[in-house]
């Protein structure tokens, strides 16, 4: 059985002490989302990244997306922010929106895939926002699931399915599930539908009036979160 941390307020300034020791030291946390648990690392810790990886079953070379808690701490793994992603941020951030851009050069590899874009979202979950604010630095947000099994909405389910592998558990209760968040990719020019989520893709419209739909083996990026 993993570790399994229930949210209470009063424990606050604990839970981020306990994330940020483990995080430093190659941990791995599971923490809920608006849409599903996700795995939380370290991202600019190589040797967190490839524990991540082979506790997922997941190979190398699929890119990872990253949680922020502010569209201000974009630019510690993004190489600069168009104003469309702006745009994007202020419309519909906090939410279930991943917005692909130019990666930092020093952000791993096994982040970004090889691709040089990092894909950033900030979720509507406010404990881990909060989180995440607290510790001033993003985390991964790849889903908490096996690769290739369905993505997880109870932190007994990650317990279940990982347990002493994932070194904490936050459990707030069930996260939402329905859609995974949607992809749009702005590191391109006109920018990039990867793949239709939660945010509906008529309302992206409004601000991307040119965006294109991902054609099939176009490299990088996939179109399902897992």
């Amino acid at each position: 059985m993993g570790r399994v941390w229930g949210w209470r307020q009063e424990e606050a300034e604990a839970l981020v002490e306990e994330a940020r020791g483990l995080l430093a030291a190659g941990g791995i946390l599971a923490i809920p989302t608006d849409t599903y648990y996700a795995l939380a690392v370290q991202p600019f810790n190589e040797e967190a990244l490839r524990r991540l990886f082979a506790v997922k079953h997941r190979p190398p070379g699929k890119p990872i997306l990253l949680l922020v808690a502010t569209p201000e701490m974009v630019p510690q793994v993004a190489r600069g922010v168009p104003e469309v992603a702006r745009q994007l941020m202020a419309r519909f951030w906090p939410g279930p929106l991943t917005i692909i851009l130019p990666a930092r050069p020093e952000l791993p590899q096994l982040v970004t895939g090889g691709t040089g874009t990092v894909g950033v979202r900030q979720p509507r979950q406010p404990v881990t926002t909060r989180l995440v604010a607290a510790l001033g630095w993003p985390v991964t947000g790849t889903s908490a699931n096996r690769a290739g099994q369905p993505p997880l909405t109870l932190a007994t389910e990650v317990d279940e399915q990982f347990g002493e592998q994932v070194d904490l558990i936050l459990d707030v209760g069930p996260c939402p599930g329905g859609q995974p968040s949607t992809v749009v990719d702005v590191s391109c020019t006109p920018p990039c539908l990867v793949r239709p989520g939660a945010t509906p893709t008529a309302q992206l419209m409004e601000f991307i009036p040119k965006m294109q739909q991902l054609r099939e083996g176009r490299p990088g990026w996939p179109k399902n979160r897992r």
